[in-house]
């Protein structure tokens, strides 16, 4: 069993990891196609989880658990992944990331309202800075303009629209799942069900030939990795680590991953992305500690 301190380590590894899925799911999807590239991702990612966590004892599991833990995890990394493969530009892929990245605001707002969660009054300005810090990434330079975020939406509805969903899922899994799972993680399983549903896809709607480089493949490996391994990592910081310490380094992730996002895809990001990223943090940060508070 690792220290604690250690563990906490390893959880702020987990943290980095997953701050790099972006910008790798992007890169990959560019050579192996939205759907391709994300089946490929889910399945050598499912081959690592299976290394280091092994797959789950199904019958110590709740059934309701299995049930609407599956449907929740496949439905939101579908979201993700789809909608950053399905993004018409490199600079665009980081805003639909930005625009997953509200999960953790509305985990806390759906733990208040589902789960009996005790908060104080900080939540509401929380929500709305938060909301705000996606206008102000989404209009691009024109800043907090909601007509300028609208017209940049709809040059591709189903990627924001899909990372907007995903962002809602993901809440509804983290909630739903504290709940129901009993101490129980079925990741590797989820995984597995998600690389499934998307190869049925990618046959199933014939979609485009893979076009393999070196340096897709590498990206591959690293996406692959960044995820198994981070579920792992995120596992072993979460029972043995200091959790107020790693909740409280995962809402700076937005930021991080648009940063990484932006070396790995060479886009450069303006002022006004940046300082909406950072709303999107402050905010969630402000329901975290209305929830610390109350």
């Amino acid at each position: 069993m690792p220290s604690r301190k250690n563990a906490t380590i390893v959880g702020l590894v987990a943290i980095a990891l997953w701050s790099s899925i972006v910008g790798l799911i992007r890169s990959v999807s560019e050579g192996l196609g939205a759907t391709g590239g994300a089946a490929m991702i889910y399945s050598v990612a499912s081959v690592l989880l299976l290394l280091t966590v092994g797959f789950p004892r199904l019958r110590e599991m709740p059934r309701t658990y299995l049930i609407w833990g599956s449907v929740l995890f496949v439905s939101y990394e579908l979201c993700l992944a789809l909608s950053i493969g399905y993004a018409h530009t490199g600079q665009q892929a980081i805003e639909v990331g930005m625009v997953n990245y509200l999960w953790p605001t509305f985990t806390m707002i759906a733990a208040i309202v589902f789960n009996g969660q005790r908060a104080s009054g900080l939540v509401y300005p929380g929500l709305l800075i938060s909301l705000a810090g996606i206008v102000w990434v989404l209009a691009g330079e024109q800043g907090f303009n909601v007509s300028g975020m609208l017209a940049n939406v709809q040059d591709n509805p189903l990627s924001y629209g899909l990372a907007f969903a995903g962002a809602l899922i993901w809440a509804a899994y983290c909630t739903v799942t504290a709940r129901i799972a009993n101490g129980k993680n079925g990741i590797a399983l989820f995984f597995m069900l998600t690389a499934l549903v998307l190869w049925v896809k990618y046959l199933a709607a014939g979609d485009a030939t893979m076009h393999w480089s070196m340096p897709t493949a590498i990206h591959l490996g690293l996406a692959a990795a960044a995820m198994g391994f981070g579920y792992a990592a995120w596992n072993v910081g979460i029972l043995h680590g200091n959790v107020t310490v790693l909740a409280g380094a995962s809402y700076f992730t937005p930021v991080l991953s648009a940063a990484l996002a932006a070396v790995v895809l060479q886009v450069p990001l303006t002022a006004s992305f940046w300082t909406g990223g950072f709303m999107v943090c402050g905010g969630a940060i402000l329901c975290w500690l209305a929830t610390r508070r109350s």
